[in-house]
């Protein structure tokens, strides 16, 4: 069985919302986009998942094709995620997908990812996929969270736990980043008595 590891950049409060540029999501008339980048988290290393693909929402999956396939400044980041396979939980999107390596998830997602689970594999991790993440958490599907908790309150915008989502969350491992971002990795409390996380920043 493989474990669902959500990784997220979260503000103090809770904010998730378009953490990478400007016009990343600029729903609901959201004015910060690109909070994340004066504190560089991933630039000292990033944590290390044991994963082998990926699960996006469709609004995140058509925001990272835009954007990481055209970048050539040598970011590790763009051939991992053009290498990965990638699947895609939408009820709008059609086969073929335009991004190498990538399946359509049809139906219902909490359906269609916990099937994903059951297959052998080392790890499925979920990026940004805010809405996906709240059905998986619904659905007690996450294993692992990997958050990188940035010292910056927002006041508004999309955030990772929903009114109305409750969850009772384990601290197993966390290190602060040299520009005071808390990588943070949480697992469910129920679950944490039968082991650690394997989850580190290095």
């Amino acid at each position: 069985m493989r474990k669902i590891v959500v990784f997220v950049n979260v503000t103090l409060d809770g904010v998730m919302q378009a953490p990478g540029r400007p016009d990343e999501d600029t729903r609901e008339g959201f004015p910060y986009g690109g909070w994340a980048a004066p504190y560089a988290a991933m630039s000292e290393g990033g944590p290390t998942f044991e994963t082998d693909a990926m699960v996006f929402g469709r609004r995140t999956y058509e925001d990272f094709y835009k954007f990481w396939p055209k970048q050539t400044d040598g970011n590790p980041f763009t051939p991992m995620l053009n290498n990965a396979q990638k699947y895609v939980a939408s009820r709008t999107l059609n086969e073929p997908l335009a991004w190498q390596n990538s399946t359509l998830l049809k139906g219902e997602a909490a359906e269609t990812v916990a099937q994903l689970k059951q297959e052998e594999g080392k790890g499925l991790m979920v990026m940004g996929s805010g809405n996906l993440i709240q059905t998986l958490m619904r659905a007690n599907l996450v294993d692992e969270y990997v958050l990188m908790i940035h010292p910056l309150v927002l006041g508004t915008g999309r955030k990772l736990f929903a009114d109305g989502v409750e969850a009772r969350l384990t601290l197993v491992n966390s290190k602060a980043t040299t520009k005071g971002v808390l990588v943070a990795t949480y697992q469910p409390a129920e679950a944490t008595a039968s082991g650690g996380g394997s989850s580190s920043f290095g």
